[in-house]
């Protein structure tokens, strides 16, 4: 004999917010991100691998 299962309790759901959402800051208004590569320590490797990784996709 196999007994049903314990049916789980409903999910509450989502409150909703009504706060401004211009009063917070969003991830675009900082500089976190933008460019950040870590320190290059004068190798030439590095620069070439950060020149291939960044030149436009027409110059080959």
């Amino acid at each position: 004999m196999s007994t049903a299962p314990t049916p789980e309790p409903p999910r509450p759901s989502p409150a909703l917010i009504f706060d401004d959402p211009l009063d917070q800051p969003s991830s675009d208004d900082t500089d976190r991100g933008w460019g950040e590569r870590p320190a290059a320590s004068g190798d030439s490797a590095a620069d070439l691998a950060r020149f291939l990784d960044e030149k436009p996709p027409h110059h080959i």
